[in-house]
């Protein structure tokens, strides 16, 4: 059920049971932090490898004591200056913080989310949440309860109705190896605003076997329909002949003489920002594609973006959505 009691969310989440919350970046899958009941229940109802960590939701910057230590100077002033907010930061993890939630490594994912309602529970709540997206492992991230309904029917208790999100990616992930910081995933906070706090970043944002932080998988946020991400959508369109296509453009419509039994027919067109604005297409990246992918298609073809602030985490999003980079 759909509805916006915060009394009853923190009910059903002092039970060890689950429920949808919204963040700013997307709506998440939540439950205690400090229950590994709670916590394998996750990993079942979104078939997540286990071998994929879960970033811990915090009330607040103090709370990070309370599952972190050792923290390096460069992570506190990173949390003062983005917390509340899409932020992550990857520390050595307090002993009582479950091998489940960080797949058997000594750190932590956590941030502080900044969405009224999450700050709310959290605040009357005595335990921490876990919270990865609130969809099936893989799939396309919720940016709506809606799309939590549509994903998990009945099978989730309570999805708490906080509104469509307003960043629509997720959180930027910052991590440190010998007080070096590290990008482990492209999201909310462009690498380039990190970097006028902590200088260079390294880059390591993937790994299929061992990851060190959630995003790092090679096939995420992924429709059912094929995917192909390109620099030239015409001329692969003209390579679709007799297809139903969906196009996933930056801010141009693409025109197509449908008429023409040797081109693709192109069935629907989200047009992410037509001003051009990073922002406001990283907003709206995932409701478009879950409309496309209701269209029943044969092909989804998505435009890359220029490789510059937003820009590069939103083709980050898509080159792990997509079949095929052409």
């Amino acid at each position: 059920m759909i509805i916006k009691d915060i009394v009853k969310a923190k009910e059903i989440l002092q039970n060890n049971e689950l429920i949808a919350i919204p963040t700013e970046t997307v709506y998440g899958l939540a439950g205690n932090a400090y229950s590994d009941e709670a916590i394998k229940k996750i990993f079942v109802l979104k078939k997540r490898p286990l071998h994929n960590p879960l970033i811990v939701h915090l009330k607040s910057v103090s709370s990070i004591y309370d599952v972190a230590t050792e923290i390096p100077e460069n992570a506190l002033i990173l949390a003062n200056k983005f917390w509340p907010g899409p932020l992550t930061l990857l520390l050595k993890k307090q002993d009582h913080i479950s091998d489940l939630i960080t797949a058997g490594k000594n750190t932590v994912a956590v941030r502080v989310p900044n969405h009224p309602f999450a700050l709310i529970l959290l605040n009357q709540l005595d335990f921490p949440l876990v919270a990865p997206s609130a969809n099936p492992f893989g799939s396309i991230s919720p940016t709506s309860a809606e799309h939590v309904l549509h994903y998990f029917g009945q099978e989730i208790d309570l999805i708490l109705d906080g509104g469509e999100c307003e960043k629509g990616v997720e959180s930027t992930i910052i991590g440190f190896e010998n007080n070096t910081p590290i990008l482990y995933r492209h999201g909310s906070i462009p690498i380039e605003e990190i970097e006028k706090i902590t200088g260079k970043l390294s880059i390591i944002t993937n790994n299929e076997t061992s990851p060190n932080s959630p995003g790092m998988l090679s096939r995420h946020y992924a429709p059912k329909t094929d995917t192909y991400l390109t620099n030239d959508v015409s001329a692969l369109l003209n390579n679709c002949k007799g297809k139903k296509v969906g196009l996933l453009l930056f801010k141009k419509i693409t025109q197509n003489d449908n008429n023409t039994n040797n081109t693709s027919l192109i069935i629907h067109q989200e047009i992410l920002s037509k001003s051009g604005n990073y922002s406001e297409a990283a907003k709206n990246l995932y409701a478009a594609m879950h409309r496309l992918d209701q269209n029943k298609l044969d092909l989804i073809i998505a435009e890359r973006l220029p490789d510059e602030g937003l820009g590069k985490t939103i083709n980050d999003k898509l080159e792990r959505a997509t079949k095929k980079n052409r």
